[in-house]
């Protein structure tokens, strides 16, 4: 599928949201890793951001937003094809840190 020059269709608003979630966590995580790098913090206030800020649920609905707008344009084969390269993407693991598709086997 050619995805070089097709558009989507956003609500400003629901846009505006996703952004500013996405600076906030941007500048933040840049933040945390220069206070880590200089030694004044640790996986333990990297933890408690994420758990603070509500990260994952707020990562989460800007992926909604994104895919929900995604698939309005797409067909059922196109969307398909949009979740199999979603699948080839790295996932932490409990066993090993990050797994990427090709150690999954």
């Amino acid at each position: 599928m050619d995805m070089s020059s097709r558009e989507i269709r956003l609500p400003l608003d629901q846009a505006v949201a996703v952004l500013l979630d996405l600076n906030e966590f941007v500048v933040s995580l840049d933040r945390l890793g220069s206070r880590q790098a200089g030694g004044t913090a640790d996986e333990h206030t990297v933890g408690k951001f994420i758990a603070d800020w509500d990260v994952a649920r707020r990562l989460a609905h800007a992926r909604g937003v994104i895919g929900a707008a995604v698939d309005e344009e797409l067909t059922l084969e196109e969307q398909l094809e949009i979740e199999d390269l979603g699948e080839g993407g790295r996932f932490y693991t409990d066993d090993v840190g990050y797994l990427s598709p090709d150690e999954s086997t």
